[in-house]
């Protein structure tokens, strides 16, 4: 797929030179941080070395000292608590949080996970009904209920009270709950509004623990649960969520919890043999980073919802012993390998789909429905098919009657909006910019598929359906050293709104290595004729179609990641190359519409 390449707007040259100098590094990292918004020393220094000092207070948040009051009462007349999340990796991973904190200060209570089939997104009326059944007076509901009005009236006739902990985007009323907690709803000022469903969790259990005399420090055994959690969700890597997720990484390299060390094991991450005594930063080996977790653990603790029950996924996250964590584990893989033959199959008939229909190619959304394909891996079919036709996707199949579909998208492109935009044809939805459910009647569905089609068409740009491959700055090759790089890995934990930086070089030739590996990557060595000698060592990722333009020993452009290669113990940089062009011409800005080259 072509796509376009755009410098993002460089800093200030005052305030570049003014860093650089200030900080003892080079412009083209100073440049990086003025593009994030870093101008001083004293915003660089929070910046590279985040502090939980730095945390926001959890009372800052609407509600929280109604939430927290509530719990106080439940535990002192020992009313029966339930813990209630969704069934992705948000959801159980908030719900393991908050379970094992009370429990570990309270024994009546238990956890309840929907069974995504059975009851869908989201609050069930089967679950109101499990906690009146069994005696709980108390709900707290975690990375979903937002939107649950008409559930929560339900439960309020059955005696039940709800404390809502959650991250989407409300709707026009709330929910008549004890208390809501919920950075996005209106009257509440905190100060990060991107918090995962988890993280809004962990403010609840920060604030019961700075109330009742908690140290703080028993808090950091739960970090490795919510960077998991940022990772997964794709929550901004800024402010608050940063620090969050840079001591959660620290933890889950250094004092993983069982549930994790089982399921790195099951994708071939064990502990290092030659692991020392003395306190080190990483006991696997591999040192894991954000995208790791999005990879090898995330989709592994979704598959256990996906083809199952994600009430095994908090078990597994809650084991106490390796033993037991490793069992569940071999389970969650077991199901997360028949997620990926599903993911397959779906993914290659809905291709088939498009392929064959006019009428989808030419409209600037994708919508495919067919009421056989397995719930569990519709959203995941959805990204796939953006990777192929660069658009708002939505997928859909047939569950309990309706039709249910996951929706993804694009840069800039806010498919919440676009949904929003058809909810009265809908019987549920909810999401974020990115990603959103819905489900709706049958007789709904064409109508629903004109008008969504119809909005995306009025308000998203042609140019828009190009993929960008974003620039951070331009550089030559020997402007990379290794204490270039120390400093870049500084920059870490990298997601949205901190992303690792792209870089672009003109005019680089192979030296004659390149050669496929694998299915489809590209493996070579790079140099830049007259400017640098010695080659650096490059990869990329599905891009074996560009392998004659690079064999052809004539200069080409490359926009790359520079990262760190392990092999047989030597450890080497590395470009990771996002997309190769022929040479080019000078990049455009991006408020000149960038440029296709």
């Amino acid at each position: 797929m072509e796509k376009r390449w755009v410098l993002k707007e460089q800093g200030d040259p005052l305030k570049v030179q003014f860093l650089a100098k200030e900080l003892n590094i080079d412009t083209t990292l100073a440049n990086l941080l003025v593009q994030r918004g870093i101008s001083t020393y004293e915003e660089a220094r929070y910046f590279f070395r985040p502090s939980l000092s730095n945390l926001h207070d959890p009372f800052l948040m609407k509600d929280m000292d109604k939430a927290v009051a509530r719990i106080e009462t439940a535990i002192k007349k020992g009313e029966k608590i339930l813990i209630y999340g969704d069934y992705d990796v948000d959801g159980t991973t908030a719900v393991a949080l908050v379970y094992t904190f009370l429990k570990k200060i309270y024994q009546n209570l238990d956890f309840y996970i929907p069974n995504r089939y059975e009851e869908g997104y989201g609050i069930s009326y089967k679950s109101v009904d499990f906690a009146h059944e069994n005696g709980f007076s108390l709900v707290i509901v975690l990375d979903c209920g937002i939107k649950a009005v008409e559930k929560i009236a339900y439960a309020k006739s059955k005696g039940i009270d709800y404390i809502i902990a959650d991250h989407h985007r409300p709707g026009d009323s709330l929910p008549d709950a004890e208390a809501v907690l919920d950075p996005k709803q209106p009257g509440c000022s905190y100060p990060c509004d991107e918090l995962s469903g988890c993280g809004v969790g962990f403010k609840l259990v920060q604030a019961f623990a700075s109330k009742n005399g908690i140290p703080f420090e028993d808090l950091i055994q739960y970090l490795d649960l919510l960077v998991v959690s940022i990772a997964s969700d794709i929550v901004r890597i800024t402010g608050e969520n940063r620090i969050l997720a840079y001591y959660g990484l620290k933890l889950i390299n250094t004092n993983p919890r069982p549930g994790f060390e089982a399921i790195l094991n099951c994708s071939g991450i064990t502990r290092r043999p030659d692991q020392p005594d003395i306190e080190c930063d990483c006991i696997f080996s591999k040192k894991l980073n954000v995208t790791d977790l999005v990879f090898l653990i995330g989709p592994r603790i979704n598959a256990a919802g996906r083809i199952e029950s994600a009430r095994n996924s908090v078990k597994l996250l809650i084991a106490e012993d390796i033993e037991t964590a490793e069992n569940l584990a071999k389970m969650i893989n077991d199901f997360n390998n028949e997620r990926k033959d599903l993911d397959a199959q779906t993914t290659t008939e809905a291709l088939e789909m498009i392929k064959s229909n006019r009428h989808i190619l030419r409209c600037k959304s994708t919508m495919v429905y067919n009421p056989s394909w397995h719930k569990g891996v519709i959203g995941i079919v959805a990204s796939r098919l953006i990777e192929s036709y660069y658009r708002p996707t939505i997928v859909m199949t047939k569950s309990n009657g309706l039709i249910t579909g996951s929706a993804r998208s694009i840069k800039d492109f806010d498919i919440y909006d676009a949904v929003d935009h058809c909810s009265d044809l809908l019987e549920h939805f909810g999401g974020h910019k990115y990603a959103a459910g819905l489900s709706l009647k049958p007789e709904n569905f064409e109508q629903f598929r004109e008008r969504f089609e119809s909005y995306v068409f009025q308000t998203l740009p042609d140019d828009s359906l190009i993929p960008e491959v974003e620039i951070d700055a331009q550089i030559n090759l020997n402007d990379i050293s290794k204490k270039f790089h120390n400093i870049l890995k500084q920059f870490s934990p990298f997601g949205p709104g901190n992303m690792s930086p792209v870089f672009y070089t003109e005019s680089v030739i192979d030296t004659g290595s390149a050669r496929i590996v694998g299915k489809n990557h590209l493996k070579l060595e790079v140099v830049h004729p007259h400017i640098r000698a010695y080659p650096v060592q490059a990869i990329a990722f599905q891009q074996s179609d560009q392998f004659d333009l690079v064999e052809k020993n004539t200069p080409f452009s490359i926009a790359y990641h520079i990262e760190e290669n392990e092999w047989n113990g030597m450890v080497n940089l590395q470009l990771n190359i996002k997309d190769i062009k022929p040479n080019a011409r000078e990049l455009s800005g991006q408020d000149h519409g960038g440029n296709t080259n």
